[in-house]
């Protein structure tokens, strides 16, 4: 009894309490990231992509370059990737906005038949739960009783009179933005975002060639221990970021030739387009699978009427979905990875509150980075733990 009376306070000063600096703290950096998103988002893309070039460029200098020249052919070989993916990507969505009249007059024509069918259901169920006598007393009623003629009063004579517009209402007439002004506003929305985007080609080749100079001034930061502790946590996140991104892409690529396939066999129009978009939407977490049927239950429109077709595609798309996910998935991320479901569905909950899509996309590999520093670092092993499956 003596001795359980004086481990407890030991054990009481080991537990971390939160304090008032803390909690301070941590609210400056969750608002620094929601007022900064756009940056971190620029910053992070760059890194995961810096992360899953780096064995190309050392595979460059192995070929005896200098790592500055390995860093550019690495850089342009996937500029030039992007490139022609963009280039098959618009040739086969130019094809799509050419036939846009015909998607729009069958949705117009799915449109009627669905209202139609919902005014003769509501007179159908009127028929039922109205009597005969009383539908046909209303309507005797309504034929015979003319309705009152209008008293047209005083009250009513000012009331129909147009009112007369007051100096504010005049002054904000004459205050109204031109078009250009409209379209100027509407389209700087997207400034900050296109500006950003620029700088990631740029700040993944600086990253790349100035590897070894900002490896080296961070480690130096680290004494002893902490150093190589430091160093295990940099290639826990770097083998993560491959691993994440390089298998959600391969998965990706498997699911975009077999939904391609499929739907080229169903003769839906544009299947080279439809398949990869869908098959990387099923990818997103909890809400991939709607998000897959989208593409395809959209091509289908103008050329499959009948519901049958529909529901053999959404089938298709369900199980390349479910076999994805529950056959291939563990073996090519969720080995490197290792996130439970509840860290993951908190993590997407909050990256995606901070950060919209992005983070929904980023959330996963950001997750799982923190959970590779927390496995290093000695005192932050238990919540290493806590997001471990």
């Amino acid at each position: 009894m003596v001795r359980v009376e004086l481990l407890t306070p030991s054990l009481a000063t080991k537990m971390p309490r939160p304090t008032g600096s803390f909690l301070a703290g941590l609210a400056a950096v969750i608002a620094l990231l929601y007022f900064g998103r756009i940056f971190f988002i620029t910053v992070t893309v760059a890194l995961i992509l810096a992360l899953i070039l780096d064995p190309l460029v050392s595979f460059c200098m192995r070929m005896r370059m200098p790592r500055g020249v390995a860093c550019f052919v690495t850089c342009s070989l996937a500029l030039l990737v992007v490139y022609f993916g963009a280039v098959a990507f618009y040739t086969q969505a130019a094809g799509l906005l050419e036939d846009l009249p015909a998607y729009s007059q069958r949705i117009n024509e799915m449109v009627d038949s669905v209202v139609s069918r919902l005014e003769n259901t509501e007179k159908s169920i009127s028929d039922i739960v109205v009597p005969k006598r009383l539908r046909d007393a209303k309507t005797s009623q309504v034929i015979t009783t003319p309705p009152p003629p209008p008293q047209k009063t005083a009250a009513k004579r000012r009331s129909a009179d147009p009112p007369i517009p007051t100096v504010q209402e005049v002054r904000i007439s004459q205050e109204k933005q031109p078009i250009v002004n409209t379209v100027y506003a509407y389209l700087s929305s997207f400034y900050d975002v296109l500006l950003m985007a620029s700088f990631v080609p740029f700040l993944v080749y600086f990253m790349l060639s100035w590897r070894d100079h900002v490896r080296r001034s961070a480690m130096m930061l680290f004494q002893g221990a902490d150093r190589m502790i430091a160093g295990k946590s940099w290639e826990g996140i770097a083998d993560m970021a491959r691993a994440y991104v390089v298998g959600n892409f391969i998965l990706g690529m498997l699911l975009s030739v077999a939904s391609s396939i499929v739907f080229w066999w169903a003769n839906l129009p544009f299947p080279l387009l439809i398949g990869p978009v869908s098959a990387f939407l099923s990818l997103i977490p909890y809400v991939g699978l709607p998000l897959a049927l989208i593409p395809p239950f959209f091509a289908a429109l103008p050329v499959h009427p009948k519901i049958g077709a529909y529901l053999i595609i959404g089938s298709t798309v369900a199980f390349f979905h479910l076999l994805a996910l529950n056959l291939l998935y563990p073996k090519l991320v969720g080995a490197r990875v290792h996130l439970n479901p509840l860290a993951v569905t908190l993590s997407l909950m909050f990256w995606g509150t901070l950060w919209g899509a992005a983070g929904l996309v980023l959330g996963i590999p950001i997750t799982a980075g923190v959970k590779a520093v927390c496995d290093n670092v000695r005192g932050l092993e238990p919540y290493g733990k806590l997001l471990g499956d």
